[in-house]
């Protein structure tokens, strides 16, 4: 039994409460008797409408399902199904338009647009990499992964190999030339870079002088006008840092002695208590919520050993520059973040009722998030995260205005007890749920004070659309289901209503996670489709991608594409309602096999480390050993995909349980470098994480809406207590 501290109605952990008292409520103009009374108070008052959301969310589940038990479901004439959805309220009454209010918004959310980290707050290491990763070495990022080929003597290696840098040179110096032209010549003929009368020049080796073709790109310099040692330019409001220095290896070698190229990359970062962490109890929050306390202070730091030396990693400063005329200036060092708290579904024991029941971990998240962030407004320096006194919280796995309207009164509580502005907390909107995607422009309006960001997420979208629609049939083959007609539109939907919406220029539209982090090439030639999509933002997995997703918006301008983008129209909707069931099911015993080894495979590879090791977000090989950035959603849909098949008699139990005993040891000797982890193959009848894997297949079909976490934070709870 953990030791508690009463306040009114409800019971604090009393690690937490010491915690608050101690470290988050001190130097906070908030008097602790008033929180803990005010907090108290939100919960009791706020948990019997979370309740209600959450019985809602099952009385539609069972009545879709007792509908597609009663009906044949043709996607070609699918009037009555669409009339049904909208009879039980599932489709919500049209909205009238309306264009969002949204004020005080940093300008990397409402005008910029470039790449979106997402990153588990519990490894400090992880939060530091992804907040500094505002800034990123372009040479580095091309050098170090396969977006340069390894042909013709190219290849990487532990030593500088010099035909791969001259690559990493010369595609650096063709984005200078697309982005930054010179009026005459290319970048790759200049001798030396310098200032003259606020200009930027350059020199060839013949002595002719040339000048940008753009001199308002030229932002500023460091070092002396004559023999700058950077040179800062703006390009589609991103900024590219030219580095210059002649003693450096790189440099030495160079014409122009430019040692790097140096791009703004991960202008926003979500800092992540949901998907990508495994916090089951008041222990693991507390670890979250005090690297959240350490990146408000500015005080978080990590050490690593790098060649045999002990760093500490720390936030990055602002950088500083001359502008053209000599006067300083001073531009931002680190990622904006957001914090992303959990959604309506999940308890924990952090803080429980009087008769033990835990409270809704997104009712607290929401509030001791907001208090923390509270340092950054009251203590606001130039090396401060929001510059217009903003708090941001991603909320995700709402399903429907309603748990969008229920978000926004919790968010205006916690203002209340905080006594900040209203609106100071503003709203991310995740549209990763069904009921959320077909009725989007109803549930922005229910946040149109404070929504900064929507985006889509097509896996946690998947695992949903399986679950709600789980009894109309069996479901395509899980790599198929991307082409099916329902994906698209709700890609284009969610950019078009969020524009209609007037998110343009006071919110970001996000897209979702590149989720291999190797295959940076594809990923070049794959993502720029994001940008082109009208988003201003979209996921990538590492600080590497973000520079190199970069690119992208510099080769694309996302506020012309979005210019161009029209109102939705009802044939999107038509089309998102259109459930991916198989057309053919005539697949060969083959075939399924693969199929089920394949979804297993994934279920084992990522379930075996969250129970046994709390990892929630890891790259994890898949069945070919290719390294996907796996996390809950990843998981939601395999396990859904397995459910629908068994229910509808593709595949049959025996071989799921076949498929898992084998795949255990597929996935026991992809981890075999690992010290940390613990066999499952020779384990059968007591691994707690080949037991968790096991029922979140048998058991999907009875989880809310198909989500893993109920079923993981069991199991990993019973694996910390062992």
């Amino acid at each position: 039994m953990q030791d508690r501290i009463t306040i009114g109605k409800v019971q604090v952990a009393r690690q937490l409460f010491e915690f608050i008292e101690e470290q988050v409520l001190s130097g906070l103009p908030v008097a602790p008797t008033n929180f803990w009374q005010g907090f108290a108070n939100i919960i009791e008052s706020l948990t019997p409408i979370n309740d209600a959301l959450l019985v809602k969310r099952e009385v539609l589940q069972k009545t879709i399902d007792n509908w597609h038990n009663d009906n044949r479901y043709e996607p070609d004439q699918k009037d009555e199904y669409v009339t049904f959805l909208q009879r039980i309220g599932y489709l919500a009454p049209p909205t009238p338009d309306f264009t969002i209010s949204t004020t005080n918004v940093d300008p990397e959310i409402a005008q910029l647009a470039g790449p979106q980290l997402v990153v588990p707050i519990t490894n400090p290491r992880f939060v530091l990499n992804a907040v500094n990763a505002r800034w990123g070495s372009l040479y580095d990022a091309l050098y170090g992964t396969d977006a340069i080929d390894e042909s013709g003597g190219a290849e990487r290696g532990t030593i500088y190999n010099p035909v791969r840098g001259e690559r990493a040179i010369a595609f650096g110096r063709k984005f200078l030339d697309s982005y930054l032209p010179l009026s005459n010549i290319s970048h790759n003929a200049v001798a030396k870079y310098f200032v003259d009368n606020e200009t930027l020049c350059v020199v060839q080796d013949d002595g002719s002088k040339e000048r940008l073709q753009n001199n308002s790109q030229f932002i500023g310099y460091t070092g002396s006008p004559s023999m700058p040692s950077s040179l800062l330019f703006k390009h589609h409001g991103l900024h590219i840092e030219l580095k210059i220095d002649a003693t450096s290896n790189i440099g030495r070698n160079d014409r122009a002695s430019v040692s790097d190229i140096i791009l703004e990359s991960a202008l926003t970062t979500i800092m992540d208590c949901e998907d990508s962490v495994a916090t089951v109890d008041s222990e693991d929050k507390i670890l979250a919520y005090q690297n959240w306390l350490g990146l408000n202070k500015g005080t978080l730091s990590a050490n690593l050993t790098k060649n045999g030396k002990v760093i500490e990693r720390r936030m990055a400063n602002d950088r500083i520059y001359n502008a053209p005329d000599g006067s300083p200036i001073t531009v931002k060092g680190r990622s904006l973040m957001f914090v992303r708290n959990v959604g309506h579904l999940m308890k924990n024991d952090m803080v429980t009722f009087e008769n033990g029941e835990c409270v809704y971990e997104g009712i607290v998240d929401a509030i001791v998030t907001s208090v923390i962030a509270m340092h950054d407004i009251v203590n606001q320096t130039d090396s401060g995260n929001s510059h217009t006194n903003s708090i941001y919280i991603v909320k995700p796995k709402m399903h429907g205005p309603e748990e969008i309207a229920f978000a926004n009164t919790l968010f205006s509580r916690v203002e209340d007890l905080l006594q900040l502005p209203k609106n100071t907390i503003k709203m991310g909107i995740m549209d990763e749920e069904r009921r959320t995607s077909v009725n989007l422009k109803a549930c922005i309006y229910e946040a149109r004070e404070r929504v900064v960001f929507i985006n889509t997420g097509f896996l946690d979208r998947t695992g949903d659309e399986i679950h709600t629609s789980m009894r109309a049939g069996a479901v395509e083959r899980k790599a198929d289901i991307k082409n099916t007609k329902w994906i698209s539109a709700y890609e284009e939907n969610n950019v078009a209503v969020g524009l209609a919406c007037g998110l343009a220029g006071k919110a970001q539209i996000g897209k979702g996670m590149w989720a291999i982090p190797d295959n940076m090439a594809d990923m070049l030639e794959q993502k720029v489709a994001h940008v082109r999509s009208g988003a201003t933002t979209a996921w990538v997995p590492s600080p590497t991608a973000a520079t190199l997703h970069a690119i992208h918006y510099h080769q694309v301008n996302v506020s012309s594409v979005q210019q161009a983008i029209s109102d939705p129209s009802t044939t999107l909707l038509d089309d998102m309602l259109t459930i991916p069931i198989a057309k053919d099911r005539t697949w060969s015993q083959e075939v399924i096999t693969q199929e089920i080894d394949n979804n297993v495979q994934g279920i084992l590879g990522y379930v075996v480390r969250w129970i046994n090791q709390g990892i929630g977000c890891s790259k994890v090989p898949d069945i070919n050993n290719v390294g996907l950035m796996e996390d809950r959603a990843t998981l939601r849909i395999s396990s859904q995909h397995l459910a629908n098949w068994l229910l509808h008699g593709v595949c049959t139990r025996e071989q799921v349980e076949a498929s898992l005993v084998r795949m255990a040891g597929v996935v026991d000797k992809q981890n075999m470098g690992d010290s940390q982890y613990l066999p499952m193959s020779n384990k059968l009848d007591s691994s707690l994480a080949l037991k968790a894997a096991t029922a979140l297949i048998f058991e999907g079909i009875k989880q809310p809406s198909g989500y893993t976490e109920p079923l993981l934070h069991h199991y990993r709870t019973l694996q910390k207590l062992k």
